[in-house]
């Protein structure tokens, strides 16, 4: 019987970080659903900690270790790939720290169940009223700038392109963006994005306004011990540019018009 949900939850040196008694009572009160740990090369106790939760109930929790560390991009991607290998309905990945809570993985699902043109659901730290979500001020404001940055060479009006919580539905076309490694090691959330809006152009499919959900979170807490730093918003900006040239790279050779990558140049 196919699993109709598989979450990947990438896991670099998070021993001391991930917590497996939340995921076990979601998998008790979920069924439907199954998490693939992809560990990236720890060095800490992360190996273990997964292996005891694969052992618990191993029809749950599956897990790949991979061989050296590669990357946050590089653990999803695989993952992924391993996931939709299962034949679900729906895939995604997930923040191991939980700053999202897995709660919110229903809401995600309830979108995809009830709206059939929708193909991508992604979270929103939206800070409203009513809602608890936490940031330190300075990650906040960094991250807003990124966020705009990111919107502008998109073309796309999205306000969150980094939150780790994602899900898709397990199309040939959504497994097809992830069969080549990125191009970019920090922000490869906008590289899935380019790609959607690369292959939709090709194959003259919906563009990505009318598939893609975004979904204000009602609860978003930053966790202690986060391997991003302001200090790489640099680097993300450099990544940032190069998905850029690339994509219109792309496009002119396909003699396809850029279309709103124009509109904001």
């Amino acid at each position: 019987m196919a699993v109709p949900t598989i979450i990947v939850v990438p896991c670099y040196n998070e021993a001391l970080r991930l917590d497996p008694l939340p995921f076990r009572e979601f998998a008790i009160e979920h069924p439907d659903f199954r998490f693939l740990f992809v560990n990236d090369g720890s060095t800490d106790g992360t190996r273990q900690l997964l292996d005891a939760l694969h052992c618990a109930a191993p029809d749950r929790f599956l897990v790949r270790h991979l061989g050296q560390n590669s990357g946050k991009a590089e653990a999803v991607r695989q993952g992924l790939l391993r996931a939709f290998a299962e034949g679900p309905a729906y895939v995604g990945y997930w923040d191991a720290d939980l700053a999202t809570p897995l709660e919110a993985m229903s809401a995600f699902c309830s979108i995809l169940d009830t709206r059939m043109d929708i193909d991508m659901v992604v979270g929103a730290r939206v800070r409203l009223l009513g809602r608890s979500i936490v940031r330190p001020p300075l990650r906040h404001y960094l991250g807003r700038v990124f966020a705009t940055a990111a919107s502008l060479a998109l073309g796309v009006g999205m306000y969150d392109t980094q939150c780790g919580a994602k899900l898709f539905r397990a199309s040939a076309e959504f497994r097809s963006l992830f069969q080549t490694p990125f191009r970019t090691r920090w922000i490869f959330d906008v590289e899935i994005l380019a790609r959607l809006i690369a292959a939709r152009r090709e194959t003259n499919g919906p563009p990505i306004e009318e598939t893609v959900y975004e979904i204000p979170l009602p609860q978003w807490h930053d966790v202690a011990g986060s391997k991003v730093r302001p200090l790489d918003l640099p680097k993300a900006l450099f990544e940032l540019a190069a998905i850029r040239w690339s994509y219109r790279r792309r496009a002119s050779a396909l003699h396809v018009p850029t279309h709103s990558m124009e509109e904001v140049s």
